[in-house]
């Protein structure tokens, strides 16, 4: 009969999603509160998720010694003494770039836009009126600033939120690496007790996935950001420091991190010398020489195998709709699924042999 083949089951379960999506569109006032309940609980727990994969193998060694408390406690507490020494001996000198790089800002940027001033002059052939780009940049500078000030509460309340997820984050942490291990075994309960362990399998190869990433890109960034730091002292680029830690930070965006993060080292290169911006090219070619033939295939191999055109379009597509926190779990996101239809297929092509 119609009714019991699959496209007629199909089309239902389609259209009572799209019903279902309707009607929560309707009563959205209801859920927004647990909507914001949520977005402001999602961060800390990304975070906490991050650093659970970072530090769960020093917890897993410590156990073997000590009960699994105590190593979280003592792990926490190095940490946290790793983190003040770091900004007690670091801040100042992070701090006094920080300054430096502030207080010539304004002056470099009017050095640079009388440069390019004096470069569109003489090469316009009088096709571009100077007085009116001066007008139009006066222009938006000011809507700029005015938009600034009106969001001065946008401003106070994405601090507000940042210190949120500072206060947070350790606390959600600590149950992490305290019960972690009982998730796995948690969500088996659920799952038919035929399939339970290729069930079993899935989950931890989705672990063993996450884990390779995380902590490779981890150690990845902190090794780029040593290399780019070394690299930009030694040509002699201003504010090294900074810049060097402004790269760690964006290389655990794959491809675009690093032509993001070169940009304010272009800048700065340019308002020193021109000659210095082709060095400040060179170093970043020779890291990511290096990082790509050396640090990653060892630190990283091939597990993930995901081709570059998808880790941009995954990059683009994320980072439209989630922002920078969709373009840092949209890989990780990714290759979970991917771990997950590979290993469905694998065991419906067994079972099929089987049958």
């Amino acid at each position: 009969m119609w009714i019991n083949k699959p496209f007629f089951k199909y089309a239902c379960g389609i259209i009572l999603i799209i019903l279902i999506i309707f009607l929560l569109g309707k009563i959205d006032y209801i859920l927004l509160p647990i909507q914001k309940i949520i977005t402001a609980m999602f961060f800390p727990i990304i975070v906490a998720g991050l650093l659970y994969y970072i530090l769960r193998p020093v917890v897993n060694f410590l156990t073997k010694f000590i009960p699994r408390t105590v190593s979280i406690f003592i792990v926490f507490l190095v940490i946290f003494g790793i983190t003040g020494t770091g900004i007690y001996f670091g801040s100042p000198v992070v701090m006094d770039q920080f300054q430096k790089l502030s207080a010539n800002l304004p002056s470099k940027v009017k050095e640079f836009s009388k440069e390019s001033e004096v470069m569109i002059e003489q090469n316009d052939f009088g096709m571009v009126n100077i007085k009116d780009l001066k007008a139009n940049g006066i222009s938006n500078f000011k809507n700029y600033s005015e938009k600034l000030i009106e969001n001065v509460n946008t401003i106070f309340s994405a601090i507000t939120s940042v210190l949120t997820v500072l206060v947070i984050t350790p606390f959600i942490l600590f149950y992490f690496l305290k019960d972690g291990d009982k998730l796995r075994p948690f969500l088996l309960k659920y799952i038919p007790t035929e399939v339970e362990p290729e069930g079993n399998a899935i989950l931890k190869d989705v672990d063993k996935t996450l884990s390779t990433y995380i902590i490779s890109q981890f150690i990845v960034s902190i090794v780029i950001g040593a290399f780019m730091y070394v690299g930009y002292l030694i040509i002699g680029l201003d504010y090294a420091l900074v810049l060097a830690l402004f790269a760690m930070i964006f290389t655990v965006v794959p491809f675009l991190g690093p032509l993001i993060s070169v940009i304010p080292a272009l800048f700065i290169a340019l308002q020193q010398d021109v000659g210095l911006a082709v060095k400040v090219l060179i170093v970043l070619t020779v890291v990511q020489q290096v990082e790509g033939h050396l640090v990653t295939p060892n630190i990283m191999g091939k597990r993930l195998n995901i081709h570059p055109l998808t880790i941009i379009l995954l990059l683009l597509a994320a980072g439209s709709i989630y922002g920078f926190i969709g373009i840092l779990i949209a890989i990780p996101a990714y290759s979970v699924v991917k771990t997950i239809i590979g290993n469905f297929r694998k065991y419906y092509r067994l079972r099929k042999m089987n049958t």
